[in-house]
């Protein structure tokens, strides 16, 4: 028997693609039939990827043209698989919180390089531009945040919001705070499974009352472990700054906390490296540089990466005493200090706002295998 083209279109007309609405001819997914003789050839591109819908496919082609042609017709199904591009961002499908414009991490790979204090610094310096500000200490094992705050004794009080009961943050230097510091005696450790850790974080997060924010500061532990991944989980991040030391050991660390945030399946924009720690000033030469842990490598660093360079924060003693008497070093006006810190904001506001006009908001994660604000307020 010799086949009909037509005959074969109008047979697919009776069946559909797995997953797809209009049959496949209307659809478009069939792409070419071909007939000789008893023969045909059946061209179809589907968007399912999976094993399943192929087979689906090609089954429910022989099963149609045998029905409703001709019962003996010999077929080739050629089934091209054509799935839909992801984007590399999407809508925000995670709990964001009310009332927060942007969540900007503040990472390292490596202990030690100054990460707290860069944070303590960049939220003080956002107060004194006129912005609204949170940090929320995501340091569960060594939270340090309520020592560079002065707020070691303070302890969240309970407010009624809509009904129920929430936690308020600390507040200092026009900047509202949260720790698990607050939480426990100054001489207890926090022994907790990262579950129990994860736990006391999102309580932090979505039992709090942190009103009206143009920037929540989340300040990481160290690494690329299981409180990053539950953060990252519970909390649609806008981006992320990671701050390292120049010298070679921090750098790698440095390297692999970019790579965190820039996989596939966490895609986190990083904001830029903060070199911190860039070189040593005595007080007495404040001209002269010394290079103690290496000159620029953070730098370089953000170079090779194609990674914005936030800025260099000098080695001086101010820095460290401040922070142990909890006052800031960014509220030292008219320092040297001071510019760097104010430098070092500006370029994380820049490139929030940047990231904001580039980007759609970032997507809370769900991970399934181990694997704005303008730049000047009134």
């Amino acid at each position: 028997m010799k086949l009909n083209k037509q005959d074969i279109l109008k047979a697919l007309e009776h069946i559909t693609v797995p997953g797809e609405g209009q049959n496949m001819v209307e659809s478009g997914a069939v792409k070419n039939v071909i007939t000789f003789g008893d023969e045909v050839i059946v061209d179809i591109t589907i968007k399912n990827p999976s094993l399943q819908a192929k087979k689906r496919t090609e089954v429910d082609i022989l099963k149609i043209i045998h029905e409703r042609v001709y019962e003996k017709a010999k077929i080739t199904v050629n089934v091209k698989v054509e799935a839909p591009e992801t984007p590399k961002a999407n809508v925000i499908k995670g709990k964001a919180i009310p009332g927060i414009q942007n969540i900007v991490a503040i990472a390292s790979g490596k202990g030690g390089v100054g990460k707290s204090t860069v944070t303590a610094n960049l939220g003080v310096t956002l107060s004194k531009m006129g912005f609204k500000v949170g940090i929320l200490d995501a340091d569960i094992y060594g939270p340090s945040i309520p020592i560079m705050f002065d707020v070691e004794v303070e302890k969240p009080l309970a407010v009624n919001i809509d009904g129920k009961s929430k936690m308020k943050p600390v507040e200092n230097y026009g900047v509202k705070i949260l720790s698990i510091g607050f939480f426990t005696q100054p001489d207890q450790a926090v022994v907790w499974r990262g579950p129990m850790a994860a736990k006391a974080l999102n309580q932090m997060i979505f039992d709090a009352h942190w009103g009206e924010l143009d920037f929540l500061l989340l300040d990481l532990p160290p690494g690329t472990g299981d409180i990053h991944l539950s953060i990252m989980q519970s909390l649609p991040i806008t981006g992320a700054v990671v701050v390292s030391t120049p010298q070679k050991v921090a750098l790698a660390d440095a390297k692999k906390g970019v790579a965190m945030f820039q996989q596939d399946s966490i895609n986190v924009p990083v904001l830029g490296i903060v070199e911190n720690m860039a070189y040593f000033v005595p007080e007495e030469l404040p001209d002269n540089k010394y290079y103690i842990f290496g000159k620029e490598g953070a730098k370089h660093l953000a170079e090779d990466l194609k990674v914005p360079f936030l800025g260099q924060i000098p080695l001086v003693q101010s820095i460290r005493e401040a922070g142990d008497v909890g006052r800031p070093a960014a509220m030292q006006t008219a320092t040297p200090l001071e510019a760097a810190f104010e430098k070092l904001t500006q370029n994380v506001v820049q490139e929030v706002v940047r990231r904001n006009d580039d980007l759609p908001p970032t997507e809370a994660i769900k991970i399934t295998t181990m694997a704005g604000c303008s730049a000047v307020k009134k």
